[in-house]
């Protein structure tokens, strides 16, 4: 009713006759597709403010699935609503599909860490790349996607083996060396000492101290603004 009221109006304004029905109709749709066309662009506007203000950080783990302590990290992920990328090992893909399934149902980012964390750079290219498609095809079986990213072991990669096995590798901006440590407040403290925005952060979900310094970097960074996300997006987005 008011759009029509808004249409006689502007007819007026223009036309000394009072419009027709058809005519007022016709008008009143054209308000309605212009107001709608500046919603959808102020909305769109309104968006990509929102986006450009985030401040996002992707977290990582390596060297997974994990027995005794995958399920531990994924609890707390899920308790934090947060979403990170895990680069699994084939060979424990094979021993714990149960967990690789617990992860993809979670809707986290699944890539490829080579079969049996060898230094792929010291292969010759065929047994590099059985490392690499061994495990995707073991993710695939328990998924039913394959991977499209990798993290090579030690982050040693030849050039050529992106077009080969067709993945994209994804290194790191901050490695706290989890693995050396057993205090999670220091290997929490590594990471949000150095951080900034659209950082991948490299941890380990293979000791209780690392999945609890996950937890600690997460709740420090949120309180700081930060975003977490899955390492395509800091990539692409």
């Amino acid at each position: 009713m008011i759009v029509l009221l808004i249409a006689a109006r502007l007819y007026r304004q223009r036309n000394r006759k009072p419009p027709s029905s058809g005519l007022l109709i016709f008008t009143a749709v054209m308000c309605l597709i212009l107001l709608g066309v500046k919603a959808e662009r102020e909305s769109g506007i309104e968006t990509i403010a929102e986006d450009a203000d985030r401040k996002l950080v992707a977290i990582t783990f390596d060297d997974g699935p994990n027995n005794d302590y995958t399920r531990m990290l994924l609890s707390g992920l899920k308790e934090r609503g947060v979403k990170a990328t895990f680069f699994l090992l084939g060979k424990e893909v094979d021993k714990y599909p149960e967990i690789v399934a617990e992860i993809h149902a979670d809707g986290h980012l699944i890539g490829t860490h080579s079969y049996e964390h060898v230094n792929l750079k010291n292969l010759c290219d065929e047994a590099a790349i059985e490392q690499v498609d061994k495990t995707n095809e073991a993710i695939h079986a328990v998924t039913g996607e394959y991977p499209e990213y990798i993290r090579p072991p030690f982050g040693s990669w030849k050039c050529n083996l992106d077009y080969e096995t067709k993945m994209i590798e994804v290194l790191w901006d901050i490695d706290p060396l989890d693995w050396k440590t057993n205090n999670s407040d220091v290997i929490a403290k590594r990471v949000t000492d150095k951080v900034t925005e659209n950082d991948i952060i490299l941890l380990h979900d293979a000791s209780e101290s690392s999945v609890l310094a996950a937890f600690k970097i997460i709740d420090q960074l949120e309180r700081e603004g930060y975003t977490f996300v899955t390492v395509d997006e800091i990539l692409f987005d």
